[in-house]
């Protein structure tokens, strides 16, 4: 999943990216004001924006305005040293998602954050069940056809991505845009190895199975199931 971080205190900014890209692994943007948070968040190709209130050049609650004015419905984390109930819910009326006050704990930050990525993609509990595999997006484990599978960090990336939009078609640039950072390289050819070794791991367990991920030539890949297929359970 890629975050996008908006904090002006950059030893924290890049504490907390650590956090997030060494635990659950998700690829991390960080802007240091406002207006950079406001100019990245319009590509709109963020699964979470964790947002500071007090920012420079533009607030943190302006920019929730101006994200909500656009219809931007990314879910949003504000962080806020301010605590009163008013300001809380003036964040909530405003278009927040949560919020935390400072100082927070990291394990609670990086729980928030992928419950409010699951609800975001209409996924309230982390067990995604398909025939003949379960992928548990709190435990970061995929199982198939009850085998627990060893992956990757990134070969579990990708799976849990593609998993979240069953039937959909992804390029490898998009998964590239989705799973890393700014620095991604635009012609690397890592996602196709990545995906190579994922397909072998997953049928490995099930030799003539039909395979879990199909290659589209030319277009790029998808879960090889329908979206009436997939189960959430809890």
């Amino acid at each position: 999943m890629r975050v996008l971080l908006v904090e002006d205190e950059v030893r924290l900014a890049d504490n907390l990216a650590d956090a997030l890209r060494d635990g659950p692994g998700f690829a991390v943007d960080c802007a240091l004001d406002g207006l950079d948070g406001d100019r990245m968040a319009g590509n709109r190709c963020y699964d979470l924006i964790i947002l500071d209130l007090m920012l420079p050049r533009l607030d943190g609650h302006g920019l929730l305005q101006r994200l909500r004015a656009r219809e931007d419905a990314t879910p949003v984390l504000i962080l806020t040293a301010k605590e009163g109930k008013e300001t809380i819910v003036e964040l909530l009326n405003a278009g927040a998602d949560d919020y935390l006050a400072k100082p927070f704990d990291l394990g609670e930050l990086i729980a928030r954050a992928k419950a409010l990525i699951r609800r975001g993609k209409g996924a309230a509990h982390p067990l995604f069940a398909v025939p003949g595999l379960e992928v548990n997006t709190l435990e970061q484990t995929v199982r198939r056809n009850g085998v627990l599978v060893d992956l990757s960090p990134t070969e579990y990336r990708i799976l849990e991505y593609l998993i979240h939009h069953p039937r959909r078609i992804f390029s490898k640039r998009e998964l590239l845009e989705h799973l890393y950072d700014y620095n991604w390289e635009h012609h690397s050819n890592v996602i196709e190895a990545h995906v190579s070794n994922l397909r072998k791991k997953l049928d490995a367990v099930l030799p003539g199975a039909e395979p879990v991920i199909e290659t589209l030539r030319g277009r790029g890949y998808r879960m090889a199931i329908g979206p009436e297929q997939a189960v959430v359970q809890s």
